[in-house]
């Protein structure tokens, strides 16, 4: 058996990965867990609220999330290289548990990721052994222009007659039964509708292309030691913020003037939108950069203490998120509470601030008496197929490790 004692952390990734778990949640709250389309605000205080998060977080935190996906692959699979091991087949049976993770998840709450970072995870084994890292960038910057989009925009604007439709997560709506059904009735449509809505959305938004080209990001950042090594990108990391910003400030002022440039008609709609998407999803990374290089320049810039009290939470960002919406998928839903037509904006907002920083208490507390969350455990446990995996910290004793 491979070793499966505890791995010492990379404090600064887990306190990004906390930060990114957080812009999911702080998301996931004035989204009413997606009912707020239901009866999206009018009221103009309301109103900016909602957009406010919405620029800052909304895709974002997703996005930084895969980012870090594919730091943790290459430092996985790098710390058994490294004992001479081939981690390749392993790892693949780890992403089969998160998958079975995420899909009892998903019967829950239909905007499950897990499922699909796993699956995308795949993607990432042929990479690994790619040396060049030139070529791994190229290839992710490939995926992060959203071929398949380019694609569909060229045969619209050929005048295609398939490329020329809307898509399909364009005209879907609200299930009444999330609004006003049971608890089984809700499981049923996430089984029926909800799995293949998901899959759907994130095909035709361009984020499985997305995931692939920030994992793969996230990639090289572990192999050149980003996180390992920070005071030796010290002046990158300021420069490339500065870009970041130039490049986030560009996008958000001219990817509707450059969006018009495109030709549009009655019969021809769909060229302008797509490009309006793939600005759009420019934008969300242009922004997330922002984010990533601001929080880690902070971070290693001597603010470490204070964003370090997120940490805790990004070693055991599994277990948070499927309790997050164990926690407040009810608080909306028809078979719980049912807030989702009286909740406002600033109420939702207020609530998730709350509920984080519990949750970070929560962690902190946790990590007093415990190496790992309990599904972060469960998770390694089943990738070893072992129990024999340190979880209660016992006084006196060293848990020493590097695997992964």
């Amino acid at each position: 058996m491979q070793n499966a004692t505890y791995t010492p952390r990379m404090e600064g990734l887990d306190a990004l990965r906390g930060f990114a778990l957080f812009g999911i949640f702080i998301v996931h709250m004035p989204e009413l867990f997606e009912l707020y389309w239901a009866h999206p605000a009018t009221d103009p205080l309301q109103l900016a609220v909602h957009d406010a998060v919405w620029l800052v977080f909304a895709g974002k935190a997703f996005a930084l999330l895969a980012l870090c996906f594919g730091v943790s692959f290459f430092i996985i699979m790098d710390r058994a290289a490294r004992r001479g091991v081939d981690f390749t087949g392993r790892f693949v049976w780890r992403l089969a548990l998160l998958a079975a993770m995420g899909l009892l998840h998903g019967l829950w709450y239909r905007g499950d990721v897990l499922e699909v970072l796993a699956v995308m995870g795949l993607f990432l084994l042929p990479f690994y052994r790619v040396r060049s890292n030139r070529v791994l960038l190229a290839v992710a910057v490939f995926f992060l222009l959203q071929p398949l989009m380019l694609v569909r925009i060229a045969f619209a604007l050929g005048g295609a007659g398939w490329a020329n439709q809307p898509l399909g997560y364009w005209s879907a709506t609200i299930p009444q039964v999330y609004l006003d059904g049971g608890f089984l009735d809700t499981l049923r449509m996430n089984v029926v509708d909800g799995h293949g809505f998901k899959w759907l959305f994130m095909y035709e938004s361009g984020r499985l292309s997305q995931i692939v080209g920030l994992s793969l990001v996230g990639m090289v950042l572990g192999r050149i030691g980003f996180f390992s090594r920070p005071e030796a990108f010290a002046r990158a990391r300021v420069e490339a913020l500065l870009v970041a910003l130039v490049g986030a400030l560009a996008l958000y002022f001219g990817r509707e003037p450059l969006a018009q440039l495109v030709p549009a008609s009655a019969a021809m709609v769909m060229p302008r939108a797509l490009a309006g998407a793939v600005l759009g999803s420019l934008f969300d990374l242009a922004v997330m950069a922002v984010l990533m290089l601001a929080f880690t320049t902070a971070y290693y810039g001597g603010a470490g203490r204070a964003l370090g009290v997120l940490a805790p939470a990004g070693r055991m960002t599994l277990t948070l998120y499927v309790l997050q919406s164990l926690l407040f998928v009810p608080v909306f839903y028809g078979y719980g509470l049912g807030l989702h037509a009286s909740m406002t904006q600033v109420q939702a907002l207020a609530l998730g601030l709350v509920a984080f920083a519990a949750q970070v208490v929560f962690a902190h507390l946790w990590f007093r008496r415990f190496y790992y969350g309990p599904l972060e455990w469960l998770w390694r446990a089943g990738t070893y197929l072992t129990l024999d995996v340190p979880f209660v910290k016992r006084r006196g004793r060293v848990e020493e490790g590097v695997a992964a």
